[in-house]
């Protein structure tokens, strides 16, 4: 729980009253991105207030007329969702930048030009963005974000989100350890380790990382490695 003097407050105002909670920053944004939280890790007091800044309590009656309940944790959820959360510039402005780079690090890793086949440059990616004046949303998931970025983008660069599936083949010596490597960039969908001590694989993963799959896996292998797609979809 965070404590009192840590917490921000989130307020809603509705016909014509007032209703405050003390929140933990993080924990809020994650309700209002409609994560599973503990609502006590987010309240700082399990008490609705009218100011909290004077420590001015809700009477429950205002909150049953209001939120047809007196739950605390509820009404919580309710303001959070609903209302305002007071955050700093900085912290906001903190926010929109790391969500801004998770969106177009999902796009380098997950789009491809359609014609090459081939992920576009993070650096085209942010140009882009910029060009189409894309805002992002502090309280918005990255997910939900997403699809809207690529909206404004499909006018500006050709993106595709493809999939695909590489058959992987790699010599006993390296086998073990490329393993886990293998394993972090896709979904292994079939596995066989060979009699000869092969291991042989095919692996599902984001078009827009296959060659950066192919350098990391090379460089472990030393080049004793064979790979070729299977499929795109």
């Amino acid at each position: 729980m965070v404590t009192v003097d840590e917490a921000v407050i989130a307020k809603l105002k509705t016909r014509g009253q007032n209703f405050e909670v003390l929140v933990d920053c993080s924990s809020a944004i994650a309700v209002r991105e409609r994560r599973t939280v503990n609502m006590k890790d987010v309240l700082a007091a399990s008490k609705v207030f009218t100011d909290a800044k004077k420590g001015l309590e809700a009477s429950e009656n205002a909150m049953k007329q209001i939120f047809h309940t007196a739950d605390a944790e509820e009404v919580a959820k309710q303001i959070i969702l609903k209302g305002d959360l007071q955050l700093t510039s900085e912290y906001r402005n903190n926010l929109r930048e790391n969500k801004r780079k998770q969106i177009i690090n999902m796009i380098h890793r997950n789009g491809v030009d359609p014609t090459t086949h081939a992920p576009h440059p993070v650096n085209r990616i942010e140009n882009a963005l910029e060009e189409v004046k894309f805002h992002v949303d502090e309280f918005t998931s990255v997910e939900e974000q997403l699809q809207d970025a690529l909206k404004k983008l499909k006018p500006i660069i050709p993106i595709k989100f493809e999939v695909k599936e590489i058959a992987v083949k790699i010599g006993p010596e390296y086998a073990a350890k490329a393993y886990s490597t293998v394993k972090k960039y896709g979904r292994i969908l079939r596995e066989e380790w060979q009699n000869n001590g092969y291991w042989v694989a095919v692996v599902e993963m984001p078009g827009g990382i296959e060659e950066e799959f192919y350098e990391k896996v090379n460089s472990i292998c030393h080049g004793e490695v064979e790979a070729k797609v299977l499929k795109t979809k």
